[in-house]
């Protein structure tokens, strides 16, 4: 085996999101958010819990930031509570200048410690009051006008310190698991044991492009106004997992992993760096994918500086052969975790969805890298759960050595991409710093490298997993 290695300057570190730690939901003249309000309503989060109080990080931001130096990391991804900075979500609402504040001082505590912020202006906490105002992402006019107010008052106060941007974390879990399934918030599906309302047809494909319009509007105000002083970098992180087929042997199993990944990766992706959706998109859904007016076209095509990228897993995929439903969006495929001869894609989880396979990291890295022209790839989360976890005592979750091994695998993959293949990787987010409120998971999953103590003042306790993270990237980052 060659040699491995990483640039010396290659970024590393982990990532949070504002809903899953912040708590302090009701502090500070913070509004609500989609997420305070569908966590409200019975069997919608695994444990009946929420956000509340999370790993309290709205007043332990120091402790986090320490935390950070602890562990030697070099950057730090965050994401912005858009409800904590303008309670109410719109481009005419008032500013919470106490909210703003707490950013504020996160980024000088990150800087003074020698740790580079990135930051996430989006990660699915749309303001409530903008859902209840005209649906939220359903209105495009609407909806980018005060997401780009929201970027603005963003970049003014944080512009000359941060230089990672990010505007939408996961678009794909907005548009499909908040408008098609019904999972997420705001829980909108055709499933009327689900919700009361939605359209699983046509509202995921309207949602992604409004959210990529967004992103393209976002872009040209930071571009146009705040690169030229600060020089940053901005662009969109996008999730994705890399597919197998199931029948190794059938060329209709071997085209659906590459649509699968169409539907998931290249529906945002495409129209950034080709200028228009994937075409087994356009030809499976028709007229429910939206187009692109040449002025929007324009906006989206060529927004991205880098590639944010978001992976955890890999899954089987069986070519269907009858027509696709009106509520697919998946490419018309079954998603599987064993193949034709019964074989697992990887070991089991805490999270159904999530069996790692380290190889089909590298994999997908060399796919994303030869699809667009070799962006430079940002990985901003990558990470797993552990089966039973929440169950056992602290000192055997701390010795969380599955954990471990899964980023050994997955670190040393991405050096394979850009030893071996020649991909432009320049950053690692791991997911994540802390275990936290895991959406519609609860707190029965954890996925952080540092135990969080809830019964015990949400105090804070690395894992094993958090040295192996930096002895990895210690000896690659020669």
């Amino acid at each position: 085996m060659a040699n491995l290695s990483l640039p010396k300057d290659f970024l590393w570190g982990y990532a949070t999101a504002s809903y899953q730690i912040e708590g302090s939901t009701n502090i500070d003249g913070r509004g609500d958010s989609i997420w305070d309000v569908f966590c409200q309503q019975p069997g919608k989060i695994a444990d009946g819990s929420s956000g509340v109080v999370a790993c309290d990080s709205y007043r332990q931001y120091k402790q986090d930031v320490a935390l950070l130096k602890l562990l030697g990391a070099k950057a730090y991804r965050f994401s912005i509570s858009w409800s904590r900075v303008i309670p109410h979500g719109g481009r005419s609402d008032e500013v919470n200048q106490l909210g703003l504040q707490y950013y504020v001082n996160l980024v000088d505590e990150l800087l003074s410690n020698g740790i580079a912020p990135m930051v996430t202006l989006f990660h699915w906490d749309l303001p409530q009051k903008l859902y209840e105002r005209y649906g939220g992402f359903l209105n495009k006019d609407e909806f980018v006008a005060d997401y780009v107010r929201f970027a603005k008052v963003m970049f003014e106060a944080l512009g000359s310190k941060v230089k990672y941007w990010i505007t939408f974390n996961e678009p794909w879990c907005s548009s499909i698991l908040g408008h098609s399934s019904g999972v997420f918030a705001p829980g909108r599906s055709s499933d009327r044991e689900r919700s009361s309302e939605g359209d699983s047809s046509t509202e995921p494909w309207i949602v992604g492009h409004h959210i990529l319009i967004a992103h393209g509007a976002a872009v040209k105000l930071y571009r146009e106004e705040f690169k030229p002083r600060h020089g940053g970098i901005i662009g969109i992180t996008l999730n994705g997992d890399w597919t197998l087929p199931f029948d190794a042997d059938s060329k209709d199993d071997l085209e659906a992993c590459q649509r699968k990944l169409e539907f998931s990766i290249a529906w945002y992706a495409d129209p950034i760096y080709h200028g228009e959706y994937p075409a087994s998109m356009r030809s499976q859904l028709g007229s429910r994918l939206p187009s692109f007016s040449p002025e929007e076209k324009a906006l989206v095509h060529g927004s991205n500086d880098f590639y944010g990228m978001n992976t955890y897993c890999a899954n089987y995929i069986r070519h269907r052969s009858t027509p696709a439903t009106a509520d697919d969006y998946s490419g018309n495929v079954d998603i599987l975790l064993s193949n034709k001869a019964h074989q697992p894609v990887g070991p089991i989880t805490q999270s159904p969805w999530l069996q790692p396979y380290p190889p089909g990291f590298r994999k997908l890295m060399k796919w994303i890298s030869g699809r667009y022209g070799r962006p430079p790839i940002y990985v901003t989360e990558n990470g797993t759960s552990i089966k039973g976890e929440n169950d056992l005592s602290r000192e055997e979750i701390l010795k969380d050595d599955f954990r471990a091994e899964y980023f050994r695998g997955h670190v040393n993959a991405l050096a394979e991409a850009v030893s071996l293949d020649g991909v432009d990787c320049k950053a690692y987010m791991a997911w994540s710093l802390l275990d936290n409120f895991e959406w519609a998971e609860g707190y029965e999953t954890r996925f952080g490298v540092t135990y969080v103590d809830y019964q015990g003042g949400q105090k804070r306790y690395p894992k094993e997993s958090a040295k192996v993270v930096a002895q990895l990237f210690n000896s690659l980052c020669q």
